[in-house]
């Protein structure tokens, strides 16, 4: 006869030394060496044995403790694995399961501005129906309802989000949080279900035309909310959106007017300094008077930045969806080639592009500083419908 129920509170409560103590049914308390208190309960599969944390104790009580050992002997009586059990009751919802997936994956990747377009595509832009859905329930149907409004149209957007939907979801199935197909899945699922299309290309970013600008800016000055401010200063540096959405204050020399966005957070992996405007530097002045956290452009989130799709969200709001935030490099290389005289290959390095060979370049970047801030004054001139 088995003999269950061994273990006392009081006994549990007194000086036990370090070691694993026997309720009976598979439960055992686990004294720590620094005196800690946790139940675990055991039980054997083929021969080999399993194990499951069921809690500290006394936040889990002796009772409690019990309770819980006894659903998993049921369990395994009708075949359930406790172990698997156990996960699922713990099943995350999608947006937590793709923030745990970019928490481990993301540091083996280039540069923040990879994490930025998983972060956005993966978040509210396009996945807003499934992001408080838990893992485990989200279907094929569901990943349908997101591809199919931007199939044709966005076609390499789509191919993206759908590769990207699918690596959470396994990752997923690799926690232990759902089980079968994955709904995203392209072979064998989402090939006999989507329209065909043709082959993806890669689009232009659409572009907003230069002599529109100033009249755009008077609108967008007019807001405060941090993505107008963000999306300003993005203007007025003629900066990529993950540069701006990732700046921290340690990147900033107020005195000397200079941004400089480290090698790790570019697209070509190499340090970019961006000489500041006086209507830039201005804007970050303020809101380094209001400094909360280490981004210049916080979220809602504490010390979070602001969120990757805030500026795309604010040219929906204010009735220029049809351009993209990128397209505003376009639109400055188009002004700076048709209205100016500045050469096209300091143009090209105030964008952070590759010009020339290796000695060039370094030559470049100790002399063309002071002309680069000659070009983007008069770009901020030109912003404010002044004379340059």
């Amino acid at each position: 006869m088995v003999v269950i129920h061994r273990l006392t509170d009081a006994r549990i409560r007194s000086k036990l030394k370090p070691g694993r103590y026997g309720d009976g049914g598979g439960l055992y308390l686990e004294v720590a060496t620094a005196g800690t208190r946790s139940w675990l309960f055991m039980w054997k599969v083929n021969g080999r044995r399993r194990a499951i944390g069921l809690g500290g104790y006394p936040a889990v009580s002796l009772a409690r403790a019990r309770s819980i050992a006894a659903k998993a002997k049921s369990d395994i009586a009708e075949g359930r694995d406790p172990a698997v059990l156990a996960k699922r009751s713990m099943v995350p919802t999608f947006a937590k399961c793709v923030e745990e997936f970019l928490a481990v994956n993301s540091p083996s990747w280039r540069n923040d501005k990879h994490r930025a377009q998983w972060e956005m595509t993966l978040g509210d832009a396009y996945c807003r129906t499934i992001r408080e859905k838990p893992v485990d329930k989200i279907a094929t149907d569901d990943v349908l309802k997101i591809l199919l409004p931007i199939w044709i149209e966005k076609a390499e957007t789509a191919s993206r989000l759908r590769g990207r939907i699918e690596r959470v979801l396994d990752y997923a199935k690799v926690k232990g949080w759902r089980e079968g197909l994955n709904p995203a899945l392209w072979h064998g699922n989402l090939n006999h279900l989507l329209p065909a299309r043709q082959k993806l290309q890669r689009g232009h970013h659409p572009a907003m035309p230069y002599k529109d600008l100033p009249a755009f800016m008077r609108d967008l000055r007019k807001r405060e909310a941090v993505a107008s401010l963000a999306l300003e200063f993005l203007i007025l540096t003629a900066a990529r959106s993950g540069e701006v959405y990732g700046a921290v204050w340690d990147e900033f020399d107020l005195d000397a007017a200079l941004w400089t966005i480290p090698a790790t957070r570019m697209k070509a992996g190499r340090e970019h300094v961006v000489p500041l405007s006086g209507p830039a530097l201005d804007l970050v002045r303020r809101l380094h008077d209001a400094r909360t956290c280490q981004y210049v452009f916080p979220g809602q989130r504490t010390n979070r930045p602001l969120s990757t799709s805030a500026m795309e969200m604010l040219l929906r709001r204010m009735g220029k969806g049809a351009y993209t935030v990128h397209g505003f490099r376009s639109s400055f290389r188009d002004w700076a080639g048709d209205m100016t005289d500045f050469p096209r290959d300091l143009v090209e390095t105030a964008l952070a592009h590759r010009v020339g060979d290796a000695t060039e370049r370094a030559y470049r970047r100790s002399s063309a500083l002071e002309k680069r801030r000659r070009l983007m004054q008069v770009f901020s001139l030109y912003l404010s419908n002044r004379n340059f």
